[in-house]
């Protein structure tokens, strides 16, 4: 290690971490060193003294309000027309190659009883095709629907980068050409004790944490794809993350929207099931958007009611966003992410002086990490355009129950037993409502209403036949 790097490490009070430096090898050391020059000490300094000695406390602004969003259906005629407006300049900048699709899949299957990335598993519920393979199959339908080949932005984890890339190979892209494909990592944050100290997770490595999901702002910065995006001539980015497969991946509207508002940066929201569904609040402080998330939401605010009875504080993030290349330029100028951190209380393995590794029973440190909705207050402009949410979003988190596998496959086969009745085909259902035959649509084949009717007019589709078995459709 270098005398200068040594100097910062116990200028800044973290001699701690070099404890067992002169036992360690070369390969650990080379390891060690490297973590701890990409620390940015001053910054740390400041984290530690704002969010690790204290607890940062939640202010709730005074003049909070709702906020105000483009509905799903238009209001009037004036509405309307920009609404058709909208979609057409949507249309037309991702015929002329401006918008790029961004997932964000850092995660692992763990929660879904599964062990790989997340973005691996095996979804569709007939055709068992992965998170990633359904994301692929819908930019390759909209790349043919929209003549231009779209490139896909990934963000991996230091864990899952190249389980998730050797997926890829082996499963030949999906079918997209390689290069349009782009992988980059998730920045790390280190983990501390309660006195501010570095943690050590190993004797040659530093206890290290996903950023969260405002690091992939920074980290779009740090791979160079920022860079790839402005030579490219991307605009817009399509951000939305691994576990909905229901998403539109890259919606006209919405991106005509945030391009025709001059956003630099839009939300869909989602109206809200009750006042305390956990989703993050939309709201609205000094003119400024901002989410508040709802376990801060105090109850005097979130179960307010309008006048005919509905929700004040309708508006729920799906984290699904419209971001321009150039507000992600503008917030990681510095070569520092703009957003403030979130502290979380954790158990966190560490080597303790002796050199044992300890597992704590109880929370022992402090992880930080950043949201990309913080990025919403900091942009000039932004905007909402509220989303349906059966076509919209099916989260995948867990393994049965409220938001899981079960309840995802089932939202796949109503959406598209749903779009095969909206362009004109019979489709036998249960007494509960339920389509009586599971259905599965290819992404390949429909993205959207307009090709459902295409589709079923071009294979004589008119009624969908109960005979036990399960469609699928490609």
């Amino acid at each position: 290690m270098t005398q200068d790097l040594m100097h910062i490490v116990e200028a800044h009070g973290q001699k701690q971490v070099l404890n067992f430096w002169n036992i360690l090898d070369e390969s650990e050391q080379e390891q060690l060193f490297r973590q701890l020059e990409e620390l940015d000490f001053e910054n740390l300094d400041s984290l530690i003294k704002e969010y690790v000695l204290q607890k940062p406390e939640m202010h709730i602004p005074e003049d909070l309000s709702p906020a105000p969003y483009y509905p799903l259906e238009p209001l009037d005629e004036k509405q309307q027309k920009l609404y058709q407006q909208a979609y057409a300049t949507g249309e037309k900048l991702m015929r002329d190659g401006k918008v790029a699709a961004l997932t964000v899949a850092g995660g692992q299957g763990t929660r879904l009883g599964f062990d790989g990335p997340k973005g691996t598993y095996p979804i569709a519920p007939i055709s068992q095709k992965s998170l990633f393979q359904y994301f692929a199959e819908s930019l390759r339908r909209a790349s043919v629907k929209y003549g231009h080949d779209f490139t896909w932005y990934i963000m991996t984890s230091k864990l899952n980068n190249q389980p998730t890339q050797d997926f890829f190979e082996k499963n030949n892209y999906f079918g997209m050409a390689p290069e349009n494909v782009i992988f980059f990592v998730q920045g790390t944050m280190p983990a501390f004790d309660y006195n501010g100290k570095l943690l050590l997770e190993e004797k040659h490595s530093l206890a290290l944490a996903p950023d969260g999901h405002g690091g992939t702002l920074l980290a779009l910065r740090r791979s160079g794809c920022l860079e790839k995006m402005k030579k490219d001539g991307v605009e817009y980015i399509s951000y939305f993350q691994v576990d909905n497969p229901l998403v539109s991946i890259i919606n006209p509207l919405f991106v005509g929207l945030h391009a025709k508002e001059n956003a630099e940066m839009s939300a869909l929201m989602l109206a809200k099931t009750g006042p305390f569904e956990k989703l993050g609040n939309f709201c609205v402080s000094k003119d400024r958007l901002m989410i508040i998330e709802y376990s801060d939401l105090p109850a005097e605010f979130a179960e307010q009611r309008n006048t005919d009875g509905s929700l004040k504080f309708i508006a729920g993030s799906p984290a699904i966003h419209v971001i321009s290349r150039s507000f992600v330029e503008k917030l990681t100028a510095a070569g520092r992410l703009c957003l403030p951190w979130h502290r979380a209380d954790k158990k966190i393995p560490y080597i303790n002086s002796d050199g044992i590794k300890v597992t704590p029973e109880e929370p022992n440190g402090v992880k930080l990490e950043s949201f990309i909705f913080d990025a919403l207050p900091l942009a000039s402009q932004t905007m909402i355009l509220e989303a349906d949410r059966e076509e919209e979003f099916a989260p995948t988190k867990n393994k049965t129950g409220v938001d899981s596998v079960e309840s995802c496959r089932e939202m796949i086969i109503e959406r598209d037993a749903r779009r095969l009745e909206r362009a004109g085909v019979k489709v036998p259902r249960r007494a509960n409502g339920r389509p009586a035959v599971e259905i599965e649509i290819s992404p390949l084949a429909v993205m959207d209403d307009e090709d459902c009717i295409n589709y079923c007019r071009a294979n004589g589709i008119t009624e969908i036949v109960d005979n036990g078995k399960p469609v699928y459709l490609k």
